[in-house]
């Protein structure tokens, strides 16, 4: 059966593939980006771990490097809410895995990550540079940041784990809804971390919003090469994001570390945690996912505050040569992962999706 594409979605975006690269806050990079874009997908960048000062470098980069369009993301959760009590039991309960690295953990704890729902500086940058297309992960910003993006002529994407929220990405106004599903690596798009998970996966969850939405959706989760691509575009998707299958790019910002774990055994045991930064993410299986096993979710503080200890704590251990504390954030897919140049990898993808199109 010949595969029909959503040509005008793909016109809006000016691309030539259904192939989103995921913006994977700290793993893309403008290089990987670019490199995605000019080869027909649309390239992403993650900028929820920056400032605006930092977006403005990141996309002058992009820019540096192609001319076609591309993806920015920002995170909208919640601001997060400290709690003294909780925040000193979880720097004394990983006092002795810093102490397996000799070291100590830090006096406190803050925020280092802001939600675009209250930058204004970032929305600044964004209604001045106009990127191609701006998304939201982990819910949605204020209908006066929508309406201040979509009059700059900016299109909207927003990611979404059930129809609750892709419905109401679709009232909001959202150009596009990314439905990610359970085997996606990285954070959880929840907009509630609280609330019950339904683990929805790609494939029932892209056809639920396929067939109760009438707005373009995003496949996202497990899709690593051409034939996966082709799938979710058979669902009815209207174009597939890939996250996992770009981390072993060089182009992508990926350390040896993570890129070793990736070609591992732990590739084929991704596991579900929060003890790392606070919200609920998809990781390779390694010691820190396996000291989270062990501990409540209320014993963790909010997002991003538990955070600033798993990075510390990873820095402790990588400076004794321990690569068992890293965000090694993947997908169920990770196996599938090819260590290619960007621009060899889209060639691929595009070679199999082609052929498993017919």
């Amino acid at each position: 059966m010949t595969l029909a594409y959503d040509r005008q979605f793909l016109d809006r975006l000016g691309v030539e593939h259904p192939i989103i690269q995921a913006p994977m806050a700290g793993i893309s990079t403008p290089a990987l980006a670019a490199a995605v874009s000019n080869a027909g997908g649309l390239g992403s960048i993650g900028v929820g771990a920056t400032d605006a000062n930092g977006a403005r470098d990141m996309i002058a980069s992009l820019r540096a490097a192609t001319n076609r369009g591309f993806n920015v993301n920002v995170f909208c959760h919640r601001p997060a809410v400290a709690n003294a009590a909780i925040e000193e039991a979880w720097l004394k309960r990983l006092t002795p895995e810093f102490q397996r690295f000799g070291a100590a953990p830090p006096a406190r704890l803050s925020e280092i990550y802001r939600s675009f729902v209250d930058d204004d500086a970032m929305l600044a940058l964004f209604l001045q540079e106009k990127p191609k297309v701006v998304s939201f992960h982990f819910g949605l910003p204020s209908p006066q940041r929508i309406a201040a993006l979509r009059a700059a002529g900016i299109l909207l994407f927003a990611s979404a784990t059930n129809l609750t929220e892709a419905r109401a990405v679709a009232q909001a106004g959202i150009d596009a809804v990314v439905a990610q599903g359970y085997e996606a690596g990285g954070h959880r798009g929840v907009f509630d971390p609280d609330a019950p998970d339904d683990r929805l996966g790609t494939m029932a969850l892209t056809r639920l919003l396929v067939r109760n939405l009438n707005i373009p959706v995003v496949a996202a989760g497990g899709v690593m090469d051409g034939a996966g691509v082709a799938a979710v575009l058979h669902l009815g998707a209207s174009a597939a994001q890939l996250g996992t299958a770009f981390i072993d790019c060089p182009e992508s910002q990926a350390d040896e570390f993570y890129r070793v774990a990736l070609r591992s055994e732990a590739a084929h045991h991704t596991v579900m945690t929060q003890a790392i930064s606070g919200r609920p993410a998809r990781c390779l299986a390694n010691r820190f996912t396996a000291f989270g096993e062990q501990i409540d979710r209320g014993a963790v503080p909010a997002y991003p505050i538990a955070y600033d200890a798993g990075k510390a704590l990873n820095a402790a251990a990588k400076a004794a040569g321990e690569p068992g504390y890293g965000a090694q954030w993947a997908g169920q897919g990770a196996p599938l992962a090819r260590a290619l140049p960007a621009a060899a990898l889209m060639a691929e993808l595009v070679s199999e999706l082609n052929e498993a199109a017919g």
